[in-house]
């Protein structure tokens, strides 16, 4: 009798056991699913009025893009980190603005290892990471590598430069910790990156995630696969879109010649547009679309270059500027936030944020710690449709290409500084409420505010910065 009790009790003792086990895996798999997967889609080069859901007048109609908006939030008043790439990237990896950043220019620069990015807070809190497009913060063996900051899965490019071909002999790849380059045979590269990062998202469709998705196009070359390019043109090859000016690349280190650079640059537009709408009926497939923050922006104004022609297709919408310039037309972007049932649907808001505030805004989204020592400040009850008490006082921006530009915003108006060693400095004040293409400079009517905002340039800048600068000639 206490033979068989024991018996029994062990074997009590061994079901509450595992039905312990089966309780907390349960509880363990379900706290998975609740948390929220993250996939933030940058754009190359992508202007404010590319998207038909900016621009009703654009000649490229975008409606999988679209459609995103019409489910989530579009946000109007949504800033880069920099006119140019890089150092746009760096504001948004590492939640600094362009006086603090360590990447300021599109040099080859990588991250420190003491810059931390949002890949490494969200890899810390338990998400699988994977980075697929264009990286451009870091080399294959250097500190800002991609598996030191924090991805788990990488392929695509890592330096910008290379980035510049879309039909290279090779790429990256990040797989089992492991970064190895691996060849292309000159396959066209965006569609190598889309494949890559829909793999990601069905292999780790039972954990949360976080997929970074810094495409390539509509970046400069503008070439593409016959087929993409192929609804563009009339039946006897001509472009759809009216006489074109064929571009002539001279040197063959760059861009490819294109000689239907309109219609090639709408078949881009469109084609990263259709993989829009892959990535979210995927979601809808694998059951993730009521369980997934999708982010779209650019990372920067639309370009001039490789035979691009932003005049034609108003890619800067109603802004003034393009790539390089700190006017509106090159920092300020199209931001898309979609999260059924917890981002407000078919919503649009003036709210003004920036890239350096996309890490502390996803870690709140994620309950995941942010450092108190950056720039960004967390939107998200912006995002949700709340009030937003938290503001920025004022933004900041810095631009060392040729001639140094700096630019402040602080409510409705803009200062724009222009400054060339050993010449005058020239100052542009904008009420951008009222003007938002910034045609009328009120500097001379206003130099109250013009001696209101200037200090704020240089306060907004750190020590380290101004020593690689001569401030006694930029004062």
């Amino acid at each position: 009798m206490k033979t068989g009790t024991r018996h029994l009790r062990s074997s009590l003792v061994a079901l509450l056991i595992t039905f312990s086990c089966v309780w907390q895996a349960a509880g363990q798999s379900s706290g998975n699913k609740q948390r929220m997967n993250i996939i933030f889609i940058v754009a190359d080069d992508l202007g404010y009025g590319n998207l038909s859901s900016y621009n009703a007048g654009s000649r490229i109609r975008t409606p999988f893009i679209d459609k995103l908006a019409k489910e989530g939030t579009r946000f109007t008043r949504f800033y880069a980190g920099s006119p140019v790439c890089a150092p746009s990237r760096c504001a948004l990896m590492t939640g600094y603005h362009m006086g603090h950043a360590y990447i300021r220019g599109n040099a080859d620069q990588h991250l420190r290892p003491e810059d931390t990015t949002l890949a490494q807070r969200l890899q810390s809190r338990g998400y699988v990471t994977g980075m697929f497009g264009k990286w451009g913060l870091g080399e294959e063996n250097d500190s800002g590598a991609p598996q030191y900051k924090g991805f788990d899965e990488f392929f695509g490019y890592l330096n910008q430069r290379h980035a510049h071909h879309y039909f290279t002999d090779h790429l990256f790849e990040l797989k089992d910790k492991q970064l190895s380059q691996v060849q292309t045979d000159s396959q066209y590269s965006h569609d190598l990156i889309m494949d890559h990062a829909l793999a990601f998202v069905r292999e780790h469709k039972e954990n949360p995630f976080f997929l970074y998705l810094p495409v390539t196009i509509p970046h400069a070359e503008l070439l593409l696969p016959q087929k993409y390019l192929q609804p563009f043109l009339n039946a006897d090859g001509s472009s759809k879109l009216g006489p074109e000016t064929p571009f002539v690349q001279k040197n063959p280190k760059s861009y490819h010649s294109q000689a239907q650079p309109h219609a090639a640059f709408a078949a881009m537009i469109t084609k990263l547009d259709a993989d829009i709408g892959r990535l979210m009926q995927l979601l809808k497939e694998l059951g993730l679309d009521n369980n997934t923050y999708v982010f779209f922006t650019s990372d920067n104004g639309p370009h001039k270059e490789g035979g691009a022609d932003p005049d034609f297709f108003d890619s800067n919408g109603p802004l003034r500027g393009i790539k390089r310039d700190l006017y509106e037309g090159g920092i300020r972007v199209p931001m898309i936030v979609r999260a059924p049932g917890k981002v407000p649907a078919g919503r649009t808001s003036n709210q003004v944020w920036t890239f350096w505030d996309v890490l502390p805004t996803i870690c709140g989204l994620t309950g995941t710690p942010a450092p108190d020592n950056i720039d960004g400040l967390s939107f998200v009850p912006a995002i949700l449709g709340k009030k937003q008490e938290q503001q920025h006082d004022h933004l900041f921006w810095q631009f060392n290409e040729g001639q140094l530009k700096q630019a402040v915003i602080q409510g409705d108006w803009k200062l724009v500084r222009f400054k060339k060693k050993g010449t005058p400095e020239i100052l542009e004040l904008y009420n951008i409420a009222k003007d938002i293409g910034e045609q009328k400079d009120l500097a001379a009517q206003y130099p109250d505010k013009v001696k209101a905002l200037k200090p704020l340039l240089q306060q907004s800048v750190s020590p380290a910065a101004n020593a690689a600068f001569d401030w006694s000639d930029l004062q």
